[in-house]
């Protein structure tokens, strides 16, 4: 189960939130109810806590622990039931100075499943196992392969992570002289043996058992990919784990970016290629039909308060201010909202043109 890019973006403006606060002592409540758990018990457990926190000798420390804890409690009652994924419900004195008192009280339903059952008091509030939700965990393998180089890599989400590049020996075309043709083809021949062990040697160390890969594409000019993976040198469950191969125009760095455009069949339900498509759409609107896009904050708002919007496209970048206004706007009058981030070069141009553009319902001409 992956989460979906508003999830995402939600999930880390809510993070980010929640790191700005600091304890002056351990007194910021976090609790995390797992799905299917009963709030109940949470809520008699939490009003148990309420009782040993009379036994904390700093006054201020006490009242800040068992004023959260009411606090926390108020909030949960206001549940009927545990939501579906589970809670994760935060609470503290949250005021600026020392003496001071301005309770609060946050709670979110994860886009995940929460397994983990914690209660804590602490300096800070307890948020890896949000943070662990945006981790991606699901990556695809790259290989590129030719007679000369080859290069292993991951596919993280939109992430191109390379982990290993190598060079082989064998010789160009032209034989050294005095070197019979036979003999010369056979140094070839055997220098690229070595070549292809070297590679699936690499793809085994990289790919072998790892959990959460879930299938390599392999890549490269000319007929040697095919030749690699017919060599016999690549491990039964590694090789078993290929579930593409495209013919590329380039090796190295390029060819990388290069073996992810042309996986796009492969690919489709990925992240990285729904977000290049519907950003090379409004970019191919733009060129094609100006009247069918809209970019900038001023105009794509004014279109969208028309009702003239259909797509609107957000740059993670965009201010939360402004990102909530679009977001509120768009559900008045029923337009798609996709949150766009950084990590492709599309993504990138959307960011450098505005922060918002829109792909509209009908043609809107400026006057």
């Amino acid at each position: 189960m992956q989460i979906t890019e508003k999830q995402k973006y939600q999930l880390k403006k809510f993070i980010k939130k929640l790191e700005k606060h600091k304890g002056r002592h351990t007194e910021l409540v976090s609790v995390y109810i797992p799905k299917d758990y009963d709030i109940i018990k949470i809520i008699n457990h939490l009003d148990q806590e309420k009782g040993t926190a009379t036994n904390i000798k700093s006054t201020a420390t006490r009242k800040n622990v068992i004023d959260s804890l009411e606090k926390m409690t108020q909030h949960l009652r206001l549940y009927k039931r545990t939501p579906e994924n589970g809670l994760a419900v935060f609470s503290g004195n949250v005021a600026k100075r020392e003496g001071q008192q301005d309770f609060e009280v946050w709670s979110i339903e994860p886009p995940l499943p929460l397994k983990t059952r914690i209660y804590r008091c602490d300096k800070e509030f307890v948020l890896d196992l949000l943070r662990d939700m945006l981790e991606i965990k699901e990556v695809y393998g790259l290989v590129i392969v030719d007679r000369r180089d080859a290069n292993v890599a991951y596919l993280k989400g939109k992430t191109i992570i390379p982990m290993v590049k190598t060079h082989s020996e064998v010789p160009g075309k032209t034989k050294a002289g005095g070197q019979s043709a036979a003999r010369f083809e056979r140094l070839r021949e055997g220098a690229k043996k070595d070549h292809f062990k070297k590679v699936a040697e690499y793809m085994k160390s990289q790919f072998l058992g790892n959990k959460n890969l879930k299938g390599i594409i392999v890549g490269g000019p000319g007929p040697t990919k095919y030749d690699f993976i017919d060599s016999g040198y690549i491990t039964t469950e590694v090789k078993n784990k290929i579930i593409a191969i495209k013919d590329l125009s380039y090796t190295g760095d390029f060819g990388l970016q290069e073996l992810v455009e042309k996986s796009q069949d492969v690919l489709a339900k990925e992240e990285i290629i729904a977000e290049k498509k519907i950003v090379e759409k409004f970019l191919e609107l733009l060129s094609t039909k100006p009247g069918m896009a809209s970019y900038g904050i001023d105009e794509v708002m004014k279109n969208l308060k028309l009702g003239a919007v259909n797509t609107l496209l957000l740059s993670e970048k965009l201010d939360d201010k402004k990102m909530e206004e679009f977001e509120n706007e768009a559900k008045l009058v029923g337009t798609s909202v996709k949150i766009i981030s950084t990590e492709t070069r599309e993504g990138v141009q959307l960011k450098d043109i505005g922060k918002v553009a829109a792909i509209l319902r009908y043609e809107v001409n400026d006057s």
